[in-house]
């Protein structure tokens, strides 16, 4: 073996404090696709029914009626 022992633990430290960010970013990452996914999903199932029922209302003018 070469070189110091406690060396390469010294060298191995600073990987391990580097990975905690990128396991926080994935985790963030995965919280805001979802949350995109259940936006998306609720925003499709809002949409109204194609050939759904509509309803119109119109108003008729009386007919003049002429004396008996």
């Amino acid at each position: 073996m070469t070189g110091d022992p406690l060396a390469a633990n010294r060298r191995r430290t600073p990987r391990r404090s580097r990975r905690w960010p990128r396991v926080l970013a994935v985790v963030v990452g995965a919280a805001v696709l979802f949350a995109l996914g259940v936006a998306l999903g609720l925003a499709l199932d809002d949409r109204p029914v194609p050939g759904g029922t509509q309803t119109v209302v119109r108003t008729l003018e009386p007919l003049p009626q002429s004396p008996p």
